[in-house]
């Protein structure tokens, strides 16, 4: 088999032991295959109550951990992992499958290819379910935006993100025009007039108290990172949560 940068994959005949190191896809196979997962990063949160090995970070995996839980697989992500780690742990003999997800769309068949691949299970209820709320037209107004991911210094999303698919399919325009993750002044972001800054809990715990007494008389809304970056599950309720948030503030375009 080979993953989604086309890196093939020598697999047992049937994978039985599993760790993760990116907290979305953790709580995909958790909710679709628990008993596969025996490693997770420190940074998997959910679902609560998660009972396996940690093997610390996404940047910074501690490889020796893993070799002793000897996975089947390990999955990683282009994005969240570094590709030294995936090398090391390849040099150990252990087999890597990488996703690369940069749209609701990547998301939805990347997942699909691990769960009908890998994980032997060929059907996945909640991926129906996330295809099903995710293509459905625009409902918001056609608001502009910008969505900070860190302060001190500031980093936006810009485009060729997941995120920014995100915010598009919501009806939303982002404003940064700088691709992947930009770091750019907060004058000349709210220079560019958005409609409203959406501020969320993470990477960069932005709160009532933290973010919006940085942006004057621009509009902001807090919302759930977990909802804008989170593939897996959590794409279900992802949309009407946002949506709801969103349309409370009352800010309508210019």
């Amino acid at each position: 088999m080979r993953d989604d940068l086309d890196d093939p994959v020598d697999l047992p005949a049937q994978v039985r032991r599993v760790v993760s190191l990116v907290p979305s896809l953790t709580e995909a196979i958790a909710a679709t295959r628990p008993e596969l997962l025996v490693g997770a990063t420190d940074w998997c949160t959910h679902p609560e109550g998660l009972a396996v090995t940690r093997v610390r970070g996404t940047k910074n995996p501690d490889v020796n951990a893993i070799a002793r839980l000897a996975p089947d697989l390990v999955v990683a992500n282009r994005e969240e992992n570094r590709k030294l780690d995936v090398q090391r742990l390849r040099d150990r003999g252990i087999a890597v499958w990488v996703t690369r997800i940069d749209t609701v769309h990547d998301a939805l068949t990347s997942l699909r290819r691990l769960f009908t691949g890998p994980l032997a299970t060929p059907h996945v209820h909640w991926l129906d379910e996330a295809e099903a709320v995710w293509s459905a037209p625009p409902r918001l107004p056609a608001l502009t935006v910008a969505l900070p991911i860190w302060r001190r210094p500031w980093m936006w999303v810009g485009p060729d993100t997941y995120i920014d698919d995100v915010l598009r399919r919501l009806g939303l325009r982002n404003v940064v025009p700088a691709p992947r993750y930009p770091h750019l002044d907060l004058a000349d972001v709210t220079g560019l007039r958005p409609d409203l800054v959406l501020l969320p809990d993470e990477p960069y715990a932005f709160s009532s108290e933290d973010g919006p007494d940085a942006l004057g008389s621009t509009h902001s809304v807090l919302v759930p990172g977990r909802a804008l970056s989170w593939y897996g599950p959590a794409m279900v309720g992802a949309r009407e949560d946002l949506e709801r948030r969103i349309a409370a503030t009352g800010v309508w375009a210019r």
